[in-house]
């Protein structure tokens, strides 16, 4: 007879059961982990399951640097364990140092780091949540030893080419993505309106039209199409972020982190504009608050700017990484809080999400524990960070290194890519008697000096400044002139050194020599490997980066001196300047025949400033800052007001004092959007296509520009409006529109270029944006200065 009975052991049948359950969890995983499920609602189940411990976790970031390597170069298990203790993590730092080898880490070390920190958060933790893992710069390159390096900002802006910088920056998406990164902390949308201030080589420009139509091609390039990326990160991406939230770039007397105060209409029409855009626009993942005040309140504790602006008004959508440190500063550094407890709820209340650190967050914990409105702001701030988690796909695609990833890097067609914009960013600011391009065959003989001739500069947020890593000037001219001149070289003198006793031998150079080509300027600091403590050992200690501020304008140490005596030589000299910021260069202006910035052009930038030199490119960079006379003329910037250069009109100079300066006139040394070709550019044929039109029309303009030269060449056409009548004083022009064209010899090229009447705005008395109705002229030129064509257009109610 059959019993009724379970026939089964108790304990066999717990065990069973768990193992059934288990299955079927494989089998059937939450769902979170199903990519066909909208991203809110794989956030709202994530965070349901997850602790408060869990949550906060999300918001801090640890460094891959502590992990440890075995004799093999593999990570251990016992680091990992270390480092995590089980737990998930929002973001981590990957390391900047290979303790193996003794030297900056390469992208395969990086890989290594980074696949084993995904497996370990992966699978060694309760939920299985993935990091992401940030780059600190990313501004002209990811910061491993063998990645390509293109030129820094600056020199990005100065190519006013829009669809190049987005090429640019689909490469170091690229290239970053092998490595397992998953977000750049770049661009900077920043205005570089005070020359003193050291980070202005990390800008795009001064002006915010420029600025935002720069960074949403280098946005768009790294994240993909924005219309894409509201749903998901393309493949080959990663996530872009807007640096500094706002005003950063203009603290007082140009010092780094020094208070920011600016009028509430300044602050919408310079400084908000181009992360409007960029949220608007380019949909950016992540915003950085500044580490400064602006007006009184520092931004990492500001809810009007990063709850009711950023959010509300524009409808960012991403999440707010801190800048580094930038917590710990509200409690230590502003004063603003007396505890940590106190600084975590004040930065958490403001809109900060992801703290870049450990310092104050972790308080978080037992806070949410006993508040439920502080746990509500938890779970906001986490969410935040996991939706761009889910829309990156990290939780879809675990990392595996390629195999071979050294050779999917730095390839013959990134460094293609970036001599191309080193090239389209050299700026030509002289060229008397068209010294300029040098005709190889009339030359038996070429000194090259300086400094910085046989030295790379790629400015700051470099992982280094070795010479195996790029093309110096010198070797430049060297592989161009393939030996069918002879070169002398002399350093002539160190960056910052004053020791003058290598001058002799320079002149000795100059004198034996043809001409002279003469590498001056500066250096910034580079994060690992041949940084800024070897070099100022060497007399080249930084002049330039975060942090490292001027309150003078000039050539460092003695290298003005260095230029004066080469130009008693009576030899003809060739200035190029490598260096993150305009320098007031009048005595220069004044006496040497050839002049060209340069900035800090990248690994190819020896190449390609030879390029130029010698005519195989024809120079088409512009200037997007506006370069002063003297530290004295500090701000001057081209888009200023009625009354903004003074009144008199009457410039003095010393011979002869006048007003409104009374030694100087007010004018810069070189205007916003300058830069001289070895060709010729005609304007002609300005076309409107509406002249009377209403604030959401758009003006559709075009103009014929011609070259008259013999050399194919690039030109900028700039485009500058001005309100003639308006409630509110507005700028005498602004830069509405430009475009970057090549004209061949002889050709005509009609550009062709749209501005939405709503551009034309401004903040009325009661700080609402209204576009007014009235006469607005239309200014098309080759820079602010030198406007070649114009017409008028009506706004009607």
């Amino acid at each position: 007879m059959l019993s009724h009975k379970n026939p089964l052991n108790p304990l066999l049948t717990i065990i069973l059961f768990y193992l059934f359950t288990a299955a079927e969890t494989v089998a059937q995983p939450f769902p979170f982990q199903n990519p066909a499920l909208k991203t809110e609602e794989r956030v709202k189940d994530l965070l349901d399951r997850m602790t408060i411990e869990e949550k906060v976790n999300q918001m801090l970031k640890v460094s891959l640097a502590e992990l440890k390597q075995d004799s093999k170069g593999n990570i251990t298990e016992e680091s990992l364990e270390q480092l995590f203790k089980g737990e998930s993590i929002g973001c981590l730092d990957p390391p900047r140092w290979n303790d193996l080898t003794d030297k900056p880490i390469d992208v395969e070390g990086i890989a290594k780091f980074s696949e084993a920190a995904d497996r370990y958060l992966r699978t060694k933790t309760r939920l299985g949540i993935p990091a992401i893992q940030v780059e600190l710069g990313g501004i002209h390159g990811q910061l491993a030893y063998d990645a390509t390096i293109f030129p820094q900002s600056i020199g990005q802006g100065s190519t006013w080419n829009p669809e190049l910088i987005k090429k640019m920056a689909e490469v170091m998406a690229r290239e970053a993505k092998l490595t397992g990164c998953d977000q750049f902390f770049a661009p900077l949308f920043d205005l570089a309106r005070d020359p003193r201030y050291g980070r202005v080589e990390e800008c795009f420009g001064e002006d915010p039209y420029h600025v935002a139509e720069m960074g949403k091609a280098f946005v768009t390039g790294m994240q993909g199409d924005p219309e894409i990326t509201k749903e998901r990160i393309p493949e080959h991406h990663i996530m872009s972020t807007a640096k500094h939230y706002v005003g950063y770039s203009t603290p007082a007397a140009g010092i780094n982190i020094a208070p920011v105060e600016t009028g509430p209409r300044d602050l919408r029409d310079l400084h908000l504009y181009p992360f409007k855009k960029a949220v608007k626009e380019a949909n950016i993942y992540s915003v950085m608050p500044a580490y400064n005040e602006v007006n009184g309140i520092p931004v990492h504790a500001d809810e009007t700017l990063l709850r009711e602006i950023l959010r509300k008004e524009y409808g960012f959508n991403g999440y707010v990484f801190a800048d580094y440190g930038a917590v710990n500063m509200i409690h230590n550094r502003h004063k603003l809080t007396s505890t940590k407890a106190e600084t975590a709820i004040v930065a958490l209340k403001a809109g900060v999400d992801q703290e870049g650190s450990n310092y104050a967050y972790s308080e978080l914990i037992n806070l949410a524990k006993n508040d439920e409105n502080i746990a509500a702001l938890v779970d906001e701030a986490a969410g935040n960070i996991l939706r761009v988690k889910f829309k990156a796909g990290l939780f879809d695609e675990p990392y595996k290194a390629p195999a071979n990833l050294s050779g999917l890097i730095n390839t013959g067609e990134s460094r293609k890519l970036t001599h191309q914009v080193a090239s389209e960013s050299i700026i030509l600011l002289k060229n008397d008697n068209n010294l300029l391009p040098l005709d190889l065959s009339a030359l038996k003989s070429i000194a090259v000096i300086g400094p910085n001739a046989d030295q790379v500069q790629y400015g700051d947020y470099s992982i280094t400044k070795d010479n195996a890593t790029g093309v110096t000037i010198l070797e430049g001219i060297k592989n161009l002139t393939e030996g069918r001149v002879t070169v002398n070289y002399a350093k002539g003198c160190g960056i910052t050194d004053p020791d003058k006793s290598g001058f002799p031998r320079a002149v000795e150079a100059a004198e034996k020599s043809d001409i002279v080509i003469l590498v001056t300027g500066g250096t910034s600091m580079s994060l690992a490997g041949t940084g800024w403590g070897e070099l100022a050992e060497q007399g080249a200690y930084p002049t330039c980066g975060e942090g490292y501020d001027r309150s003078e304008l000039k050539h460092p140490g003695v290298q003005q001196e260095l230029i004066e005596v080469l130009h008693k030589t009576g030899k003809p000299v060739v200035l190029v300047m490598l260096h993150g910021r305009a320098y007031t260069i009048k005595w220069e202006k004044e006496n040497i025949p050839a002049i060209i910035v340069a900035w800090y052009p990248g690994s190819e930038g020896g190449n390609a400033v030879a390029g130029i030199i010698f005519g195989k490119v024809n120079p088409s960079g512009r200037l997007t800052v506006s370069v002063p006379q003297s530290v004295g003329h500090v701000p001057v910037v081209y888009n200023y007001k009625p009354t903004g250069r003074g009144y008199y009109r009457s410039p003095g100079t010393p011979e002869k004092p006048g007003r409104d300066y009374v030694f100087a006139s007010t004018a810069p040394l070189f205007p916003f959007g300058y830069g001289l070709s070895y060709t010729d550019f005609e304007y002609s044929d300005l076309k409107i296509r509406k002249k009377i039109l209403t604030e959401t029309d758009n003006i559709e303009l075009s103009v014929s520009v011609k070259n008259t030269g013999a050399m194919e060449g690039k030109e900028v056409v700039q485009v500058y409006i001005n309100d003639k009548i308006s409630s509110v004083t507005t700028p005498l022009k602004v830069l509405k529109g430009f475009k970057k064209i090549n004209i061949r010899p002889g050709e005509t090229v009609n550009a062709e270029i749209i501005i939405p009447c709503n551009e034309l705005g401004l903040w009325d008395k009661n700080m609402e944006y209204v576009v007014e109705p009235g006469e607005f002229n239309i200014m098309v030129g080759a820079s602010a200065e030198d406007i070649r064509i114009t017409d008028t257009i009506i706004i009607t109610n």
